[in-house]
């Protein structure tokens, strides 16, 4: 028996050309992220979904209802799938928290898997609430397939905890806006069949 999970990120945001670190700000879609996800809407048009769950935060919100529409599905929102709490960087670029903080950003270089973000979350942290969801998405669509929509940061957590990657390789596994990614769960062991596909955009 198999269970088919399409680990979807977001599709870009306003203002994402600035690059900045959003973590929990309430950032909309931009208009390139919807066409993203209608282009990835219209991949996906023929999977028999199961199910659709998604981050609370208005960009993953958006995202998936975009994505559920030409299945009649309304997603169902988890706040525990969202991105880092990125605390007093959130709405920086890393170029100034470089120059404001550049012992703490040194040190968050050093160490992406164990950093604190200051007055924010650890990758840690992250794990402790995002993954139990995931796996009682899993648990309650065994057998099925089913869609998750959530963040770059979220997701790399989960694709590192079910393919037993380590924290340090979090940064390796490519997470785009609108990224698609395929993980499948049989004999109790996750494989990973497409990472980080992006349907191009009309």
């Amino acid at each position: 028996m198999e269970t088919r999970v399409y680990l979807v990120r977001h599709g870009a945001v306003v203002g994402a050309e600035t690059r900045r670190f959003i973590g929990h700000l309430d950032v909309p879609l931009s208009e390139a992220g919807e066409r993203q996800l209608r282009a990835l809407a219209r991949r996906l048009s023929a999977v028999a979904l199961g199910a659709l769950y998604a981050s609370d935060l208005a960009r993953t919100r958006r995202s998936a209802e975009l994505l559920g529409a030409p299945h009649g599905l309304t997603p169902r929102l988890l706040p525990a799938l969202r991105e880092f709490a990125m605390g007093r960087w959130e709405g920086l670029t890393a170029a100034e928290i470089r120059e404001r903080e550049p012992e703490a950003f040194a040190a968050w270089m050093a160490d992406v898997g164990g950093y604190r973000f200051p007055e924010g979350e650890s990758l840690g942290d992250l794990a402790a609430r995002a993954w139990p969801a995931f796996e009682r998405i899993v648990e309650a669509h065994a057998g099925e397939t089913v869609a998750v929509v959530a963040h770059g940061g979220t997701n790399r957590m989960i694709l590192c905890r079910a393919l037993g990657l380590p924290p340090t390789r979090l940064l390796a596994v490519g997470q785009d806006y609108g990224g698609l990614t395929l993980l499948v769960r049989a004999n109790a062991r996750w494989s990973l069949r497409m990472l980080n596909h992006v349907e191009p955009a009309a």
